[in-house]
């Protein structure tokens, strides 16, 4: 059975994986570090999905403080490579989805703003590393998501028309991206929208478990 679409491309965080605790354990150690208070998960929710520099930009700007962010991002990076793997999971319908998507023969990859290096790491511990025939991080590129770039630059490797493909995400981040590369997609209830009206998108689907993505549906047994 063909797939709508020629190509599947995923965020990481907070659509693939439930990295919220980690990377907020992290950020909490920066600012500690740094003589700051922690602030709460919650918090840093808001604060995923533009990159690890205005990530720790953002938190500092919360506390009041003027700090050189070329003094303080490699301290965070140090607490970001040692919480990686601290408690991450697979958000729930993950692996069927990317089994069912993998058996109608269609690519997946990763579009994240998390940097490049800590993707494959992250994939291999969840066991999912050999879904994906191409992972993109915020570093690989000079443009990151919300630019549409990535998608571009994902859709060309494959020799597809951006057009034909499906960005699958869950935030303001991911939304603007796709519309800004002129590739549709779908998002994900369960992540950090960070101010993204889910309902009010112009998305192909807003769904709550990735085996209801577009063209999957048929694919999932009955109980």
């Amino acid at each position: 059975m063909s797939y709508p679409y020629s190509l599947v491309v995923f965020d990481l965080d907070g659509t693939l994986v439930d990295s919220a605790a980690d990377i907020a354990e992290a950020l909490n150690r920066t600012l500690e570090d740094i003589g700051l208070a922690r602030v709460p998960e919650a918090t840093v929710l808001g604060w995923i999905g533009d990159g690890v520099r205005r990530l720790v930009e953002q938190a500092v700007h919360a506390a009041g403080r003027d700090i050189d962010l070329a003094e303080v991002m490699p301290t965070f990076m140090v607490h970001y490579r040692q919480c990686l793997l601290r408690s991450p999971r697979l958000f729930d319908g993950v692996p069927e989805a990317l089994a069912l998507l993998r058996t109608r023969g269609v690519p997946l990859a990763i579009c994240t703003n998390k940097p490049a290096a800590l993707v494959p790491p992250l994939l291999q511990h969840l066991g999912i590393d050999a879904a994906f025939s191409l992972v993109l991080g915020g570093d690989s590129l000079p443009q990151r998501k919300p630019s549409g770039e990535p998608l571009r630059h994902i859709a060309a490797h494959f020799g597809l028309a951006v057009d034909t493909c499906l960005m699958v995400g869950d935030s303001l981040t991911d939304y603007r991206a796709a519309e800004d590369a002129g590739m549709p997609i779908t998002l994900v209830r369960y992540g950090y929208p960070r101010g993204l009206d889910l309902e009010n998108a112009h998305a192909v689907a807003v769904i709550d478990d990735l085996r209801e993505l577009p063209g999957l549906a048929a694919d999932i047994p009955t109980p």
